[in-house]
């Protein structure tokens, strides 16, 4: 597998470096990557300097509940460059944070209600810098998107770090 724990774990610990270095903080709404991203931020001791919380915002029903997002929104189509910067723009303002960053796309073995093929994610940042991103790995094996989903939004999240 090419996004072994330990790489995504590694990860996450060059963003929370970089993140406790400039005393920034950071909140996370992932859907496909089922909570490995937080799982990296958190996996460093001392996390709590920078990593204020988030959630795995699956379905509508989280979007709903969890973002509280308007029902305009909640019907939104998931797992595209817009919505991620939404929800990225929405857990930062919830909590209060630096940065925003979310993850929304179809891990697999097939594609999702969208009509995203496996392998489709879109990953935004909120914050000193804002943009979206969008990935396609071509492959259809759900455990290893889950962990290139990871590994992709933490190093977009550090790109943007080492800009700002």
């Amino acid at each position: 597998m090419a996004g072994s724990l330990d790489e995504i774990y590694a990860a996450g610990a060059r963003v929370g470096a970089l993140l406790k270095d400039r005393e920034q903080t950071v909140a996370v709404a992932e859907s496909s990557a089922g909570g490995l991203v937080s799982a990296a931020l958190l996996v460093v001791p001392g996390a709590s300097a920078y990593f204020l919380g988030g959630g795995v915002i699956y379905t509508r029903e989280a979007r709903r509940v969890l973002l509280g997002l308007p029902d305009a929104q909640t019907r939104m189509r998931g797992a595209t460059e817009e919505y991620a910067q939404l929800v990225a723009r929405t857990i930062r303002d919830k909590l209060e944070t630096t940065w925003g960053l979310s993850e929304s796309g179809a891990t697999g073995p097939t594609g999702n209600r969208y009509g995203n093929d496996a392998g489709h994610a879109c990953f935004a940042i909120a914050g000193p810098v804002d943009r979206a991103i969008t990935l396609e790995t071509g492959i259809a094996d759900r455990a290893e998107n889950m962990s290139r989903f990871a590994i992709a939004a933490l190093e977009f999240l550090e790109a943007a770090l080492k800009e700002g």
